[in-house]
């Protein structure tokens, strides 16, 4: 009976280790390219695979551009993740080029599906994350210049803010081929449709006028 019973636990610990540790499911192929149809009927990881023996080196191909930073936030995001790369499908690894006009801002958003970690390439950037209200909402932030890595990890709200006066910009890899992004004022004051604004002034403890004000604003989307 004992040792039946620790056989359980350990199946159970082993089930519980393979569940969190994988966010994109495992390939069981060398490649799966999407096909990004429209309607597809099966699809593996999010996409619909085509015969492997079709393979061109395009399928794993992207150029990347700089983005346009004429915008009001000052920044761009820029992805090179499944729908730029068919080639990877069920890989499990996606990047995004983003750049900065000086004093530009990358605001705080999420991403539910994959920890990101970011390399400046050019100018200085102050950037942070905030942990859980498990963790105090703790924020960790620090100044990173050319050359210097971050990490954001999975799910938790960060940021990036170009504190030069020149242009800069990053890359950033994530641990998914589509890891989803929430930008937070987006989510909160422009969805579709609109939060009810009793949720949101017992939410920030403002009145309604406040609330109005930010629904009615045109919040721009850099993704």
């Amino acid at each position: 009976m004992k040792g039946s019973l620790v056989i359980s636990l350990l199946a159970l610990l082993a089930l519980a280790s393979s569940v969190a540790s994988a966010y994109d499911p495992s390939p069981l192929q060398d490649f799966c390219i999407a096909l990004n149809e429209a309607n597809p009927q099966v699809t593996v990881n999010g996409q619909l695979c085509k015969d492997p023996k079709l393979a061109k080196a395009k399928d794993f191909f992207y150029h990347i551009r700089p983005g346009n930073t004429s915008n009001p936030l000052g920044s761009q995001v820029t992805p090179a993740a499944v729908n730029e790369i068919p080639g990877l499908n069920t890989l499990g690894i996606s990047l995004v080029r983003i750049d900065y006009a000086p004093y530009g801002l990358n605001p705080p958003h999420t991403h539910p599906r994959g920890t990101e970690l970011l390399i400046v390439i050019e100018g200085t950037l102050l950037v942070g994350f905030v942990a859980s209200n498990q963790n105090n909402n703790t924020l960790f932030t620090k100044v990173l210049n050319k050359g210097d890595v971050f990490a954001f990890p999975i799910g938790l709200i960060h940021f990036q803010l170009n504190v030069g006066q020149d242009n800069a910009f990053a890359i950033a890899g994530l641990s998914s081929q589509n890891p989803g992004v929430i930008t937070i004022a987006n989510a909160l004051f422009n969805s579709t449709p609109p939060i009810s604004p009793q949720v949101l002034t017992k939410a920030f403890q403002v009145d309604n006028d406040i609330i109005a004000y930010l629904q009615k604003q045109s919040w721009y989307d850099n993704n």
